[in-house]
């Protein structure tokens, strides 16, 4: 059975496909079959349809993978950080418009409630997690990605605010208009999730920031990330770069340097040499010509190989007008010699 969900009229197709076979190894579970394992256990004898779970430890991060009874890796949680790969329906994410490319994909990226310990497939509080998860067609990181690409359709909570749809890049502003006249610079930052949804929002640490009307419907690259895994996943979030807080910070910079999670390429000033290790929903940072010196200025969400086994990502960007994985304003790949591939410096999980 094949159920098709369509962006409008943007061509943005995900497909999910309900296979009664077996299924095959997701691109997480390829990357967790190194020889690095630790132990197994069956893991407080958590069970799915075809049989009881076992857990098994792997390096490079380190992590635990969960097998069913064939062998096939279901699950992978990387110790610290709170986002999960679990496998579930393939999907297809693709912009026709944009880029031929297609990301066909049976990974779902999913945000545990703490971060990840060894030994957790013990606790009465992952059993309970995971049972409602495997097999969950509830919106995922990667699907709540894909509700800001050009055509995607607008929804509204009760109260009236417009959450999803697609989204532009920060706008220039009459706000900012104002401030030249006024021999002041621009706004430091970009559009933050709080100008797409248009309503002010009060943070943890009680700062309450208000949007700007001309920034309506627009995020930067760094504000894209915080609307998906902040105000849309419930990631804990920061109003501004502050080490002090325990949230997602505002720049690509911040989030970079900050110790949320765990790197999974770890921070450098040249183009990482293997990117391998890295699977689904991880964030990727990448040095611009905009910002100077080695400061990281912007950031996208990792979704996984293509159809063509190019690691693809999908970002905010200025020259694309909004977010997309396509290849209008350089091509949305980490390997060749395209623009961002060039300027990729590192990743983190979080």
């Amino acid at each position: 059975m094949t159920a098709v969900l369509l962006a409008a009229s943007c061509g943005l197709s995900l497909q999910l496909r309900h296979r009664t076979d077996r299924p095959e190894a997701s691109q997480a579970s390829q990357v967790a079959r190194v020889p690095h394992v630790s132990h197994a256990s069956l893991g407080a004898g958590i069970r799915v349809r075809s049989g009881p779970l076992h857990f098994e430890r792997i390096g490079n991060p380190a992590r635990t993978v969960a097998r069913d009874r064939h062998g096939t890796v279901v699950a992978t949680f990387t110790d610290g950080a709170r986002t999960a790969v679990l496998t579930g329906p393939g999907r297809t994410f693709a912009e026709p418009r944009t880029t031929g490319a297609k990301v066909v994909t049976k990974s779902w990226v999913r945000l545990l409630p703490k971060p990840w310990a060894r030994g957790a497939e013990r606790s009465g509080w992952f059993r309970t997690w995971l049972k409602s998860r495997l097999g969950s067609r509830d919106p995922d990181i990667l699907a709540t990605a894909f509700d800001y690409v050009a055509g995607a359709p607008a929804r509204t909570t009760t109260a009236g605010v417009r959450y999803s749809g697609a989204a532009r890049y920060t706008p220039d502003t009459a706000g900012d208009s104002a401030r030249a006249g006024q021999g002041k610079s621009k706004r430091r930052t970009g559009s933050d999730f709080y100008d797409y949804l248009g309503i002010p929002y009060t943070f943890p640490d009680t700062v309450t920031r208000r949007p700007e009307k001309d920034r309506a419907r627009s995020v930067d690259s760094s504000g894209y990330v915080r609307l998906v895994y902040g105000y849309r996943s419930g990631f804990p979030l920061n109003s501004r770069d502050s080490a002090a807080g325990s949230g997602l910070q505002r720049t690509p910079d911040a989030i970079a340097h900050e110790r949320l999670g765990i790197p999974v390429i770890p921070l450098t000033d040249r183009r990482p040499a293997v990117i391998q290790q890295l699977q689904p929903g991880d964030l990727v940072f990448f040095r611009t010509r905009e910002l100077p010196g080695k400061r990281i200025g912007h950031i996208g969400i990792y979704l996984g190989l293509d159809t063509a086994d190019h690691p693809r990502f999908i970002s905010s960007r200025k020259n694309a007008g909004g977010p997309t994985m396509g290849d209008k304003g350089g091509t949305a790949r980490l390997d060749g010699e395209g623009y961002y591939a060039q300027g990729l410096r590192g990743a983190r999980r979080l």
